[in-house]
């Protein structure tokens, strides 16, 4: 019996110059508003032609690690990597499989329970200072919806934040970019029904969450906040096959 042959794809000169300049700007050789050599710079270092050379910077513009100024004063400069464009390929990808909108809300309350259960753990006190200050502002919002709204979306993410676990972070923040997109919906559909006492519920839990927390009683921690979190699950999502095709298209 042959053996199938495998297909090796060999990368194009573009996305070869692509992967080069990636590597400098992700180890830190080229930073944050730093511009790029100019073209005809980079087309002798790499031995590239010009289009060849375009064809790194769309790469790299469409990975959102890059901007491409036109005009006489123009060029590519640098820009910090951060969770947008993946928020919004995983946006993407869970559309194209029909993922329904409850699937992102307990996917973060996973993510936010194990975060409580490490800051309750009594060896954060300082991070939740931290969450103590940010609820501090919310209580200046309660008669604001579309404002305590955007602080809602701070303290769920602060909470994975100040856990400390930065891959935990980045995920979350993708689930945050899907979740705020439903919020803005939500909070555009309903605005006659909206009431105070429901962001003033919100607040309340959070302060009892902090006190939780401050207590070192992980468990109870973490078992009032999955009711807080199944509790948001009921209110903003009345039909359960929503699907992210409909919130973020």
């Amino acid at each position: 019996m042959v053996a199938r042959s495998s297909v090796v794809r060999v990368p194009k000169a573009g996305e070869l110059v692509a992967a080069s300049l990636r590597r400098r700007i992700i180890t830190g050789e080229l930073k944050a508003g730093d511009p790029l050599p100019n073209e005809a710079a980079l087309m002798e270092q790499f031995g590239v032609s010009r289009p060849t050379l375009r064809e790194a910077f769309r790469i790299l513009e469409s990975e959102s690690i890059i901007t491409v100024l036109r005009g006489a004063h123009g060029g590519a400069r640098v820009l910090a990597p951060d969770s947008s464009g993946a928020a919004r390929y995983t946006g993407l990808l869970l559309q194209y499989q029909g993922v329904p909108l409850v699937d992102v809300y307990r996917a973060r309350a996973s993510l936010e329970v194990t975060a409580v259960g490490t800051l309750a753990d009594g060896a954060h006190d300082a991070e939740l200072d931290t969450f103590a200050a940010l609820l501090e502002t919310g209580a200046d919002l309660l008669e604001d919806a579309e404002a305590f709204a955007r602080h809602d979306v701070d303290v769920h993410q602060a909470l994975i934040d100040l856990a400390g676990n930065q891959t935990l972070a980045v995920l979350a923040g993708m689930l945050v970019h899907v979740i705020d997109a439903h919020n803005d919906l939500f909070i555009a559909s309903k605005s006659d029904e909206l009431e105070q006492p429901a962001s003033r519920r919100a607040h309340r839990s959070y302060l009892r969450l902090l006190g939780l927390m401050r207590e070192g009683d992980t468990v109870a921690a973490q078992q009032f906040w999955r009711r807080h979190l199944d509790a948001i699950e009921s209110v903003m999502l009345t039909d359960p096959e929503t699907t992210l095709v409909e919130v973020l298209s």
